[in-house]
């Protein structure tokens, strides 16, 4: 389910890239944010909250929130609902508030 309009985004289609998702390999458009090419391959759980351990999923869009933190490239606290997907990235669920040391 690709999301197509939004009030506020914009959501380009550029060339078709491949991407890696919990060891999966995923296919979005460059440009577009992560979140957005998660979404359209069925990933709705981008993390858990920290205390209750509750999922969150794509919530404000715009990176006020922060339900969708995730490890990108070994970094953590990526908000990829603003960051852009490139060919090749690598993008994990983070555990809790991220560590730059640990292996997520």
């Amino acid at each position: 389910m690709r999301i197509k309009d939004h009030p506020i985004l914009d959501f380009p289609q550029g060339k078709k890239v491949t991407f890696y998702f919990e060891d999966q390999v995923l296919e979005g458009y460059e440009g577009e944010p992560i979140a957005a090419a998660l979404h359209d391959a069925g990933i709705r759980v981008l993390r858990e909250s920290q205390v209750l351990h509750r999922p969150r999923g794509f919530f404000c869009a715009i990176g006020n929130c922060s339900s969708c933190l995730m490890v990108v490239d070994g970094v953590p606290n990526v908000r990829v609902c603003v960051e852009k997907l490139r060919a090749g990235m690598t993008v994990r669920r983070q555990k809790g508030k991220g560590d730059l040391f640990a292996s997520n």
